[in-house]
């Protein structure tokens, strides 16, 4: 820890102009403590918010959490009490203000606090008063004038931009906020969060209703101030209802109610509290079809349906049962539980790997006929279903002639054209001929979508003439300020065309029903674009999903609360050869590796965001499609094969790192997010990682080092990217510095010495931090290379340099043994029981085999047997699995009390009975919990490593719940130690 202000000179030459001129720095408290538990917390809560949270603006993959952003920018910034002798001289001193400082950001994390002005100050004079102690300690710099200003606060800068989170709570933090990105879809989303909003701030809605002191719509009143965002939210929510209102009076016609008849009644009597009504459709739900290959049914569609199943909720259950009439077929929707549940389950699915099977002759419909289908241009759709809308919940009805024509009635004056990516590593278009984004929609989704966005330059021509009614109304020029009229509408049709993009994300033919929650899912279930064989195709003039007035709503929730305190810019820009303006903070979240290939998904929205906005951003929406030769991942796809991908990663990867460690502020460390999974790439001292050894090198090429890290819990448990794929739970922030000239050589012994020395401590730290399980190896790279990039070099004894790829193996060995050497902690019962279950898990082994290794480790299979955590018969030995644990166990009353036994009752309590029975476990437990957490880590490790993904899941899980168990812990008070001995 620093005792005062550092020196930091000269950088490997990588900081420019300012090599010859040394600054003092200050150590900050993102390079001491977080208090990691509150920031995890909170991002993790953050994942089930919707209404007003900045997310629902527009669908982006990958969102860090604004808890974790806000956290990490906080921390880089303000200085941590070690660094701050002359005002918290002695240990004590320095812990008290370390305290307070984490009081701050644990209030500031939590989403009430987002526009809680009162906690955002008391976050921004903490920032200002480092900022002040930093330009103080500067001003005798040559560049102090340029650098230092004490009454201004640097820039922040994020060249990676995405979906925004991190430029968006630097301005929340009172920092001038640049995004930048090669996405023209990322770009626009950054415009809307953090550059338009300020410029209109504090500025009355112009529409109509609100100019005539009417009452406006959404509750909020003319006669108010109208503070940030809220006039520019309150007029996207009117001309949002204008568009619809006149979407709905030129192509209503072709979304018809339904009728409910009393011959309908008659066939189901749980229609008759609708009968003569006419109910508002839901959602129209489509199995596609092709011709049978049985050569005496050619002439037949028949239907690939996935399921018959529309809902399964309990006491709501409905169902589809085909009826087959002679030489064709019917459907008719059924309520209740059918008497073939399984059948009902597979619709006419013959399995995963088979294709279907013909409903009028049973032969199978393989997936190479149905592609060839697909191809030649016969494959069509068939309604199943109608899901219609009453006061007590959905309806299901059988399909209706009459609706099936309406559909075919459409007529579409355009069609986007841009072709799919052909299938690769992270996207899965559907195939069977839909080659094209066009080929995702039916003909009626088509005329509703360009309908929409037909509208938003319409909408935008009436924001602006009521902009120049208000203007002069209020006595005020036209082009006052440089933000005129034209400019307000603009800003408004910009939120009106991601209305009509979030519409589309729920109108495609890839939206399949979600039976249980009983609603149509979205395009973008995960990253791709999935075959879905029965579709729902949703009603934009309904209230359900996908309609265009809830998309309308949630954007204007979201801008009514965006920040407006200071500027933003979001540009265009490759973070590869754009050099950045000027010294700045940087964090980000660069792309990792080969998980995400951004610009083949946002080809879906740009097409409809380019039929909209490219008058407003022409140079923007330029290209007929996303740019995709300079995007930043591993892509064979596009480079030819893996090498090269690799090569152009790696390049391009170390360019941009140094053209961002040329433009980071001298006073900060820059954070970089990093959520890549270890892959299986074998170095001879063990396993390294592909992904992350591809990004260090990029790195530490740069000339960057890592000083510090920091595991964050930014995933979604239920992400993208599916389990046991090359995505983390938690995020990795990287902490790094320029790499200091004069930095010295070191043997390879050396380091490994220093590994063994310092690592088990950090990985102590990053379990004390609740680092998930899955996520330790990752969390493990962070201080690992902190040690090899503290040094110039790491040779051999041949003088050779150690690679990034060794390094990263010594660190994966080095974690093992620190792991094992955990075993210590453990009694001999527990000890035997681990070395077991990593040669057997919980399946049967020979009792000799059994007895000698208890002999080993000093115990007994009958004393195992005793202490309850094996079974042994008929020369058989096993270990316990939770579900077999009684669940009247007490520890207080075990004679023969063991961590094993401590680890998997409170498995079987959390998956069986929850948190707080799990908490009251712990406290039964006392100090052997933090034991018995402590093995579960090691536990995880060994199910991993040998593919056995429950048991993984199960001690994950343990680990993850942890703090809130803990936290309830508390409130019961634990045995004294000696009770359970």
């Amino acid at each position: 820890m620093s005792a005062q202000p550092s020196e930091r000179p000269d950088a490997e030459g990588k900081a420019g102009e300012l090599t010859d001129s040394p600054v003092k720095t200050r150590k900050k408290l993102i390079e001491v403590a977080l208090p990691l538990d509150a920031i995890n917390k909170a991002s993790a809560r953050e994942k089930s918010i919707r209404h007003g949270h900045p997310s629902t603006l527009h669908l982006w993959w990958a969102r860090r959490p604004l808890a974790a952003a806000r956290a990490v920018i906080f921390a880089q910034m303000v200085d941590d009490p070690s660094a701050v002798p002359e005002q918290f001289g002695s240990e004590s001193a320095q812990a008290a203000e370390r305290q307070r400082l984490f009081r701050i950001l644990q209030e500031l994390v939590l989403w009430e606090s987002t526009n809680n002005e009162a906690v955002l100050e008391r976050a921004r004079a903490e920032i200002r008063r480092s900022w002040q102690r930093a330009c103080k300690d500067n001003r005798d710099h040559p560049q102090a004038d340029e650098l230092f200003n004490p009454e201004k606060l640097p820039a922040f800068h994020d060249p990676f931009a995405g979906g925004g989170a991190l430029p968006l709570e630097a301005q929340r933090l009172g920092l001038e906020a640049h995004a930048s990105d090669l996405n023209p879809v990322a770009v626009l989303i950054n415009k809307a969060m953090i550059e338009i909003p300020p410029k209109f701030a504090g500025r009355p809605p112009v529409n109509s209703d609100s100019r005539h002191n009417a009452e406006a719509v959404g509750g909020l009143t003319i006669g108010r101030q109208w503070r940030g965002a809220q006039g520019l939210a309150e007029d996207v929510l009117y001309y949002g209802n204008w568009m619809r209102d006149e979407a709905e009076r030129r192509i209503g016609h072709l979304y018809p109610k339904v009728k409910i008849t009393a011959e309908m009644v008659a066939e189901r009597p749980d229609l008759k509290p609708h009968e003569g009504r006419e109910l508002t459709v839901i959602a129209w739900l489509w199995a596609r079809t092709v011709r049978s290959p049985n050569p005496a049914f050619a002439d037949v569609e028949v239907p690939l349906a996935s399921t018959f199943f529309l809902s399964t909720k309990k006491g709501r259950e409905a169902y589809v049962e085909p009826v087959i009439q002679g030489r064709s077929y019917r459907f008719t929707v059924k309520i209740g539980r059918p008497l073939d549940i399984e059948v009902t389950k597979a619709g006419t699915s013959a399995g995963k790997r088979r294709g279907f099977h013909c409903l009028m002759s049973g032969v199978p419909v393989g997936y190479d006929f149905i592609r060839r289908e697909g191809k030649a241009g016969r494959m069509s759709e068939r309604l199943m279903a109608i899901v219609a809308q009453t006061k007590n919940g959905r309806v299901y009805l059988s399909p209706e002639e009459s609706h099936a024509i309406a559909a075919l009635q459409a007529e579409p004056k355009w069609k986007p054209n841009c072709d799919l990516p052909k299938k690769h590593r992270n996207f899965q278009g559907p195939g069977y001929g839909m080659d094209n984004i066009g080929d995702l929609f039916t003909a009626r989704q088509l005329v509703a979508l360009t309908t929409f966005s037909d509208l938003v330059e319409e909408a935008k021509a009436r924001a602006h003439q009521d902009a120049l009614v208000a203007r002069m109304a209020n006595g005020q020029s036209l082009t006052e300020g440089g933000l005129g009229a034209n400019a307000y509408a603009e800003a408004v049709s910009v939120y009106l065309a991601f209305a009509v993009d979030k519409t589309a994300d729920r109108n495609s033919t890839v939206c399949a029903w979600a039976s249980l929650r009983e609603h149509a899912r979205n395009t973008f279930g995960r990253q791709a674009i999935p075959m879905v064989w029965d579709f729902a195709e949703c009603n934009p003039f309904s209230k359900s999903s996908g309609n265009f007035d809830g998309n309308v709503q949630s954007i204007f929730s979201s801008v009514k609360l965006l920040p407006t305190v200071v500027r933003g810019h979001g540009t265009q820009r490759d973070a590869q050869t754009s050099a950045l303006n000027a010294k700045q903070l940087i964090s980000t979240d660069p792309p990792y590796y080969d998980n995400i290939a951004y610009a083949d998904l946002s080809d879906f929205f740009y097409v409809w965001l380019r039929h909209c906005m490219k008058p407003v951003f022409p140079r923007l929406f330029a290209t007929l499609a996303v740019p995709k030769g300079n995007e930043l991942i591993v892509a064979p796809h596009r480079h030819g094969d893996k090498t090269k991908a690799e090569t152009f990663f790696l390049n391009g990867m170390q360019r941009a790192m140094s053209q961002l460690g040329r433009a980071t502020h001298p006073t900060f460390p820059t954070t970089v997010y990093y959520a890549f999974k270890q892959s299986e790439s074998k170095a001879d001292s063990g396993v390294a990682s592909t992904g992350w050894e591809t990004f260090l090198n990029a790195a530490i090429g740069a000339g960057l080092a890592i000083t510090g890290t920091w595991p964050m819990r930014t995933e979604l448990n239920r992400r993208l990217v599916g389990r046991g794929s090359n995505a983390l739970a938690s995020s990795i922030i990287l902490v790094c510095h320029p790499r200091m000239r004069g930095a010295p050589l070191a043997t390879r012994r050396e380091f490994i010495a220093a590994l063994r020395t310092e690592l088990p401590a950090a990985l102590v730290q990053l379990q004390n931090g609740n680092i998930a399980p899955v996520d330790l190896a990752q969390a493990a790279i962070g201080p690992g290379m902190a040690i090899y990039t503290r040094y110039a070099r790491v040779i051999d004894a041949q003088g050779d340099s150690l690679t990034v790829r060794d390094a990263l193996a010594f660190i994966n060995q080095i974690l093992d043994e620190t792991l094992a050497k955990q075993e210590g902690d453990f009694d001999a019962d527990t000890r035997w029981a681990l070395a077991w279950f990593e040669q057997h898990g919980f399946a049967e082994g020979d009792f000799g085999v059994a007895e000698t290794l208890s002999t080993a480790k000093n115990t007994s299979v009958q004393g195992l047997e005793q202490a309850g955590i094996l079974a042994s018969k008929s020369g058989k030995v096993r270990l316990l699995p939770p579900d077999a644990l009684p669940e009247d166990w007490n520890p207080a009353t075990d004679t023969r009390l063991t961590v094993w036994e401590a680890v998997h009752h409170l498995v079987r309590t959390l998956e069986t009975k929850g948190d707080i029975a799990t908490a009251t476990l712990v406290a039964q437990l006392g100090g052997i919990a933090d034991t018995a957490r402590e093995l579960t880590y090691r536990l995880y490790t060994i199910a991993e490593r040998q593919n056995r993904a429950a048991e993984a899941f199960s001690y994950n899980a343990l680990v993850q719940s942890w703090p809130e168990i803990a936290r309830l812990a508390q409130s019961t008070k634990p045995p004294q130690q000696s009770e359970l001995l």
